[in-house]
């Protein structure tokens, strides 16, 4: 039977026409079940082929070694997918569906256009909300760009948290962003960070922005109680866990700051803005590092994937037990 949360998110998913979700997902929804959401612009914009498909392998791999279900998330043929199928994970990794980027703002024009997109860490959450999923591993989220005092570049994941139910496992903003703007933003929407075994904010690449966290919690299930918390508050917004890099793949703070600073300037050189910025500088950024930075960001992003499903696994029993 399931729980009355469950229920909710049932009578929810009726109201969401262009939303299909599997059937493996849809069964553990509606018992309640431990679900992790994961984000497709890896797949079709963040890494190139094969590697894109191996690591969104890996990521449901270990989202199913820890007792969860994975779903990964997209537009597909303007449906709102949650648990893409791995025939169609492969065509998005090959490239053969000519995938779209989406943000907020172009998630009705693509299912009114039929269209084909990876979802950012703001759909992602969007879509995962209309599921009923509280929870999403991603590798690190957008933020605000560095010079966003002249461009305004500001990526809409942080409005996303705000306002989005849906808790999500990072290791920290990208790392060719501003920080310090980053968090601040964060602070005023009024969303929680809280540091996974770390005081520090992680820098993505490296283990320490040199910013302090407010909030240190060293195992799932205190995580997956102020999760518990914040719902059972009513308090709308997100919430952010930040899990370094593993130390075993993590780089050194000075050395990346300095490749990225490269990879900023060829950028401007070569008039590169918008949604097409962030996937050059992070493929410029492994030129530059001789393919040690995407070395870190595939076991980041497998790290986030296996923690967030250890806090799925917490939030469900939470809800068994308080149902």
């Amino acid at each position: 039977m399931a729980t009355l949360s469950a229920t909710k998110a049932i009578q929810r998913r009726k109201m969401h026409e262009a939303l299909r979700i599997n059937e493996e997902v849809a069964d553990a929804l509606n018992i309640g079940g431990a679900v992790v959401a994961l984000e497709s612009t890896i797949i079709t914009h963040g890494m190139a082929f094969p590697v894109n498909l191996e690591i969104a392998k890996d990521c449901e791999a270990a989202v199913r070694s820890a007792g969860a279900i994975p779903a990964t998330i997209a537009i597909i043929e303007g449906k709102l997918v949650v648990g893409v199928a791995p025939d169609a994970i492969e065509r998005l990794a090959r490239g053969g569906q000519k995938a779209a980027k989406a943000s907020r703002r172009d998630v009705a024009a693509q299912v009114a256009l039929d269209g084909t997109a990876g979802t950012t860490v703001a759909v992602t959450m969007q879509i995962a909300e209309m599921a009923g999923i509280r929870l999403f591993a991603t590798g690190g989220i957008g933020g605000v760009h560095r010079g966003a005092a002249e461009t305004f570049d500001i990526s809409a994941d942080l409005s996303a948290f705000a306002d989005t139910p849906v808790a999500v496992v990072c290791s920290g903003a990208k790392s060719i962003l501003d920080i310090p703007k980053t968090l601040e933003v964060l602070e005023t929407k009024g969303v929680p960070v809280i540091g996974y075994r770390t005081d520090r904010f992680p820098a993505f690449y490296a283990r320490d922005s040199g910013h302090t966290l407010d909030y240190r919690l060293d195992d799932a299930g205190a995580i997956a109680r102020v999760i518990d918390t914040q719902r059972r508050l009513g308090i709308r917004g997100g919430i952010l866990i930040a899990n370094p890099v593993p130390e075993a793949d993590a780089l050194d703070g000075t050395a990346i700051e300095r490749e990225i600073g490269r990879a900023i300037a060829d950028a401007a050189r070569a008039g590169i803005r918008g949604k097409a910025l962030t996937p050059y500088l992070l493929g410029r950024v492994v030129e530059l590092t001789g393919g040690r930075s995407l070395k870190a960001n595939l076991a980041l992003v497998r790290s986030n994937a296996a923690l967030a499903a250890e806090i799925a696994v917490a939030l469900a029993g939470l809800g068994r037990a308080g149902a």
